[in-house]
């Protein structure tokens, strides 16, 4: 499971997003189910992020990691650099191709 998370942050807070994203990596490393977690900045819009968690199921993030203390940590590093909430959307693999 792919939770894609659009996040737009306040002008001038690139920096201090991304420097919280990488202080709180570690709380997804120990979360149940995560498998993996990266941040992407969009090129054509810079204040624009996509945060991207593979998780073993859903509910390790809809239930587990929301309902931690971690989610808070996660949130307390990176939520005053918001511009307005995030966008999150949950994909199932489809197909791989290559």
């Amino acid at each position: 499971m792919l939770e894609i998370a659009r996040i737009e942050v306040k002008p001038g807070m690139e920096a201090a997003f991304e420097e919280g994203a990488a202080k709180a990596a570690p709380l997804f490393k120990r979360a149940k189910g995560c498998q993996s977690m990266q941040v992407r900045r969009c090129a054509e819009e810079p204040e624009v992020y996509l945060l991207m968690v593979e998780w073993e199921t859903l509910e390790n993030h809809t239930v587990d990691f929301r309902n931690s203390e971690d989610f808070q940590a996660w949130r307390e590093c990176v939520s005053h650099c918001f511009a307005k909430p995030p966008f999150v959307q949950h994909f199932d693999l489809s197909h791989k191709h290559f």
